[in-house]
């Protein structure tokens, strides 16, 4: 089975070779964007969390949290204490943050599989400046649909975790170690290294599959409608700016937006899935929980959308 596999992937990547050559233009302008797109849209919104979200874990920044916030989440969620701070970061970094993180606290054997594994469900977290400037400013122009974007993501993550607070059981207490002996400078350092990989993962799916993209849609003939669900479903980025310019109203933009970065596409998949490399940590709980998100966020997004419009 893996021999055939394996000749579907060659076959698949000589197919995408010969593209490349034939359509050198189409390929240059599509690499353009999304560098383009990178570098004004992602690396802003994106590239500062990950430093701060980095340095925040290594002085265990949950010790100067008010513990009734601390023991209301863990409860909620039932989670360690430790993972809260995964929970909390990943909502001001955004994604693939999470998976980031997520691995550093299983690195340091703060968590094990089981709880990695169960946080990555309901930590799938948009950066907020993503959802209020790119995308509701950038690609829509409709400031006040953000709000509704934002609301119906994050809330749905909540629903999640304690939807599956069950699956979570025989947490151990293990002692947490943090390395305090590291001046700042070499944290600090540590921590633009680590951004900088992230950033790049980023930059690099991104761009290939909005290559794949570009290729597909220029060989197929397909409708908007088409082209639309398979640049949402490769990344979420390109999907979004092409759904932009899409004539629709208001209401089915929050709700297909909604759908769409709730889900995350295949990019997004891919790095958080990068994340996971070299690990035990399973990546099917994270793929169900977008499932689900996917599609709990669509209910509130209809639902606010009349509360707040």
């Amino acid at each position: 089975m893996k021999k055939y596999l394996n000749i579907l992937i060659i076959i698949i990547t000589c197919y995408f070779t010969i593209n490349f050559l034939l359509n050198k233009e189409l390929i240059f302008n599509t690499v353009s964007f999304s560098l383009n797109m990178w570098v004004n849209n992602l690396i802003p919104s994106l590239f500062p969390f990950f430093i701060l979200t980095d340095i925040l874990i290594s002085y265990n920044f949950t010790k100067y949290l008010p513990k009734f916030l601390i023991n209301f989440l863990k409860n909620l969620f039932h989670i360690k204490k430790e993972a809260v701070l995964v929970f909390l970061l990943s909502m001001i970094s955004g994604f693939p943050s999470n998976a980031k993180n997520t691995r550093k606290l299983y690195d340091m054997k703060i968590l094990n599989k089981d709880e990695a594994s169960h946080l990555l469900i309901f930590t799938h977290f948009s950066n907020p400046l993503f959802i209020l400037g790119t995308v509701s400013i950038f690609f829509f122009n409709k400031p006040y649909l953000g709000i509704i974007i934002l609301l119906s993501h994050y809330i749905s993550n909540i629903i999640l975790g304690i939807i599956f607070r069950n699956n979570n059981f025989n947490l151990e207490d293990q002692p947490t170690t943090y390395d305090n002996n590291l001046f700042f400078g070499e944290i600090f350092i540590k921590a633009i290294k680590s951004a900088i990989d992230t950033i790049l993962l980023i930059c690099g799916t991104l761009t290939c599959f909005l290559i794949i993209a570009t290729i597909l849609i220029n060989q197929i003939d397909l409708s908007s409608k088409a082209q639309i669900i398979i640049k949402s479903i490769l990344e979420i980025t390109i999907g979004l700016k092409e759904l932009s310019l899409y004539n629709l109203n208001d209401l089915h933009i929050c709700l297909l937006t909604s759908f769409i970065i709730s889900f995350g596409g295949l990019s997004v998949h891919m790095q958080v899935k990068a994340q996971l490399i070299d690990t035990d940590i399973s990546y099917k709980p994270f793929f169900i929980g977008r499932i689900y998100q996917a599609l709990i966020s669509v209910v509130l997004a209809y639902i606010f959308y009349f509360i707040l419009s």
